[in-house]
């Protein structure tokens, strides 16, 4: 099999786990607009926290290389893979697709004829729209569905592979997908673009709305003086609900879901709907109701434990706990943070303490979305809703 010439834009988790699994049997090419990035892969190191990929990075043959320049790259590629941010505007109501947009303009100005996929999630009619301004390349969406942290093993264990496409580099895409995987029974869907576009957002909305569903059953116990966990136990073993994605925490957060679930919304303009509004409401009044426990239990120094949002993660965008410190600010408390990730002083207006040690001591109360074995000496501290000790 001939390999194919694949470059990648953008090195973020979802980037740079695509780049380590195609590059197993492709030659691929990765370009970022942060050449620290592009410095660090290298040298094997990887821009993202994730164990699989530095596990891959060194112990695997990839065909992986980087570029500094996009005219740096000799001839056209076979595929370009575009994985930049896509951030809600909430000025607009929509997604910012520009750092998108710009690199598909730039694409068709350095390449004559490539295929485009899109790994960024998308507004619905994006890319119908966007084919035709840029007709001269094939432009794909292909959603992805990956954790931070876990990206390369979502990668090589895809749920389903989804090719908003039904050509046939769509079909050549979905299959280097596939047998670039660890699992060869992989499912392929190939749809409209408008119907691989609407299935991440359902997707992420559905999860947005299992973590309402068991937040609000939370908050219910805890009124009313309940055992969460028993309950939670009980509906659970009910198999068409399932024993997972059912630990309570602060609200939904990070990267994808409070976008994804906002962007659905605005979609559904002038369609009839109810639940897809009460999932970006129940959210709020989830942080709303957290704070106001947090502020009953202490008026001293308060501790927040982390702003990652899972074990394994180096990303702290939108993560559910920023909300809860803004909240706790506004009811004049005084907060401090551990974040070892972090290397300023402050954040959020909040003064930051390197040590953990010194953390524990000058918090009266420590507040965590998720429980840790390092915190577990000061349990008589902690409030936190993590109910099972999981991620999920």
């Amino acid at each position: 099999m001939i390999k194919k010439k694949i470059l990648i834009i953008g090195l973020g988790y979802v980037g740079t786990a695509n780049a380590v699994l195609l590059a197993q049997q492709s030659d691929v090419y990765c370009y970022d607009i942060d050449k620290n990035k592009l410095t660090n892969l290298d040298k094997k190191i990887s821009p993202i926290e994730d164990e699989d990929i530095d596990y891959y990075l060194h112990h695997k043959k990839l065909f992986l290389t980087t570029v500094s320049e996009l005219s740096d790259f000799k001839g056209n590629p076979d595929f370009v893979v575009i994985s930049t941010p896509t951030n809600y505007n909430p000025d607009t109501n929509y997604f910012d697709t520009s750092a998108v947009e710009s690199v598909i303009e730039l694409v068709n100005a350095t390449f004559d004829k490539t295929t485009i996929i899109i790994r960024s999630t998308l507004p619905i009619g994006f890319v119908d729209n966007c084919q035709k301004k840029y007709p001269k390349n094939e432009i794909i969406f292909v959603p992805e569905f990956l954790r931070e942290g876990k990206a390369l093993y979502d990668s090589l264990h895809p749920s389903r592979i989804v090719i908003g496409s039904h050509s046939e580099k769509g079909k050549e895409f979905g299959e280097l997908l596939a047998s670039s995987a660890k699992d060869r029974d992989v499912k392929i869907l190939y749809t409209n673009p408008p119907e691989a576009e609407s299935s991440k957002l359902f997707a992420n909305a559905f999860l947005a709305l299992r973590v309402s569903f068991f937040n609000e059953l939370d908050t219910f116990a805890t009124q009313k003086n309940l055992n969460t966990k028993e309950i939670i136990d009980a509906v659970s073993l009910d198999p068409r609900i399932g024993n997972y994605y059912n630990n309570p925490s602060f609200g939904y957060g990070g990267y994808c879901l409070p976008k994804d679930t906002k962007q659905l919304l605005r979609n559904f303009e002038k369609i009839p709907q109810t639940i897809f509004e009460a999932i970006v409401k129940s959210n709020t009044i989830r942080k709303d109701y957290i704070a106001d426990l947090i502020s009953l239990k202490s008026s001293d120094t308060i501790g927040i434990y982390r702003l990652i949002m899972k074990e394994g993660s180096d990303n702290i965008r939108d993560s559910s706990i920023q909300g809860i410190i803004k909240r706790l600010q506004k009811k004049g408390l005084n907060v401090v943070i551990y974040e070892p990730i972090l290397k300023s002083e402050t954040y959020l207006n909040c003064k930051l303490i390197n040590s953990l040690e010194e953390f524990k001591n000058i918090s009266s109360l420590i507040v965590c979305n998720r429980q840790s074995n390092e915190i577990f000496d000061v349990k008589d501290k902690l409030f936190t809703r993590d109910i099972f000790n999981s991620d999920f």
